[in-house]
């Protein structure tokens, strides 16, 4: 395992918090996510369906939860399933999780092999009225066209108990995980710290005679050396115009001297995920004008983040922001006060230089699971990005923080990572 696990107490209360949300006399199944495949016997590697995760510390393939807190008997009120692995699977690729290491992990005293699972549900869910799936029910990114192995569960559920009422694990689980325990925040410190180093010794390298992928090499091996299982996502390294395109990640166009390079960057560990963007001159001395804009951006990132406070709604946190941004826009000369007066408000013309959100819940999943309508509140995680972007100058710029929302005020969580213009120009100056 690359990473420190957390301590399994963790995972028996988020179980206890799980099944004093379910309906009465329900069961709970969820199951791990599938290894993706890419071509002949290769494989893309494995991300475990977080929700799991959270409930069991396992981060493992092939693996279901099986939870039913009214159980008649106490046995089954926890079943763990994991696979076992034959003489011959291990020569070839190894072992995995031993029922007593799957034990220690999740704190599950039953831990079954998953061969077993259809005959030992078979024993429980008749006494069952109901039962709790899994799917993914993100907000932007559902699974489209394809099929998931939690999509399989629900259809084989169905099918072979098609008389039992039907619930929803997720609708449980986007509420517990949106509060992060003090353990989950220290995991998600130590992804910050490696993020953090990584940029550091990217910006040691960074010149103007280097291609995006390079950068991103130099990201990678820290990550790799430290310990992070993977990138929190594909990173996003982008010189001069690619900036201005949110999302882009080919990272394969040379960094040209007067570029202005923004890298959109994190590192996961023990599957929690840091969230950051910084910008950097190719050359390693900012332009008077990117200077202008990467103050402006900071700017609204020191004084929006102070706005991430309990009880805020996130679409008047949004309104909030994208008013300090119109008033940098208009400073860059970008817009007019005037015509900014005269807009149409249902179209304002800040979206031109300016048109994303600043604000993600983080955690599990990069943007992690949580609803919208509801107000952050304490021991949130949220990120904190504004931007600015002009095509016509070649000029993109985004800078971004992690923080916890707090009682007394919203925490960074990114604090040591080089942010302002003299940090920056003095660490490259140092490239050797």
């Amino acid at each position: 395992m690359r990473y420190t696990p957390l301590p399994n107490s963790v995972y028996i209360k988020n179980r206890a918090s799980f099944c004093e949300q379910m309906q009465s006399n329900t069961i709970a199944i969820l199951t791990s996510n599938d290894v993706k495949h890419t071509n002949a016997d290769d494989v893309m590697g494995f991300a475990q369906n977080n929700d799991l995760f959270y409930l069991s510390g396992i981060d493992q393939f092939e693996t279901i939860l099986v939870l039913y807190p009214e159980a008649v008997k106490e046995e089954n009120k926890e079943i763990l399933f994991i696979k076992q692995r034959s003489e011959l699977e291990k020569i070839w690729d190894g072992d995995v999780l031993t029922k007593e290491q799957a034990i220690e992990l999740s704190g599950i005293e039953r831990v079954e092999w998953v061969d077993d699972f259809e005959r030992l549900l078979q024993y429980m869910a008749f006494e069952a009225d109901g039962l709790c799936l899994g799917h993914n029910e993100h907000l932007k990114r559902v699974t489209n066209n394809q099929q998931t192995r939690q999509d399989r569960m629900i259809n084989w559920c169905k099918k072979k108990y098609p008389l039992h009422n039907y619930y929803r694990a997720a609708k449980i689980t986007r509420a517990l995980r949106t509060v992060k325990s003090n353990e989950e925040i220290a995991q998600i410190r130590t992804a910050a710290s490696i993020a953090t180093a990584a940029f550091k010794r990217m910006l040691g390298k960074a010149n103007s005679e280097m291609m995006e992928y390079e950068l991103e090499a130099e990201l990678s091996y820290i990550l790799a050396k430290k310990g992070a299982t993977r990138h929190a996502f594909k990173p996003i390294v982008a010189s001069g115009k690619n900036a201005c395109a949110l999302h882009y990640n080919t990272n394969d166009a040379p960094c040209k001297d007067g570029d202005m390079v923004l890298i959109d960057f994190g590192a996961c560990y023990g599957n929690y995920n840091s969230d950051t963007t910084r910008c950097i001159p190719a050359n390693g001395k900012f332009s008077a004008r990117q200077k202008e804009v990467y103050n402006a951006v900071l700017r609204c990132l020191q004084e929006g983040s102070q706005l991430l406070e309990p009880g805020i709604l996130p679409a008047d946190y949004e309104a909030k922001m994208a008013k300090l941004v119109e008033v940098e826009i208009i400073n860059l000369g970008l817009l007019t006060q005037d015509a900014v007066d005269n807009q149409d408000p249902k179209n304002p013309l800040y979206k031109k230089y300016f048109m994303h959100g600043t604000a993600h819940h983080l955690g599990l999943d990069v943007h992690d699971v949580g609803l919208y309508s509801k107000p952050f509140d304490v021991g949130n995680v949220v990120t904190c990005e504004p931007g600015i972007y002009i095509p016509e100058e070649n000029i993109g710029c985004r800078l971004e923080d992690d923080f916890l929302i707090t009682d007394e005020g919203p925490v960074n969580l990114t604090p040591d990572l080089p942010i302002t213009i003299e940090e920056i120009e003095s660490l490259m100056s140092q490239n050797n």
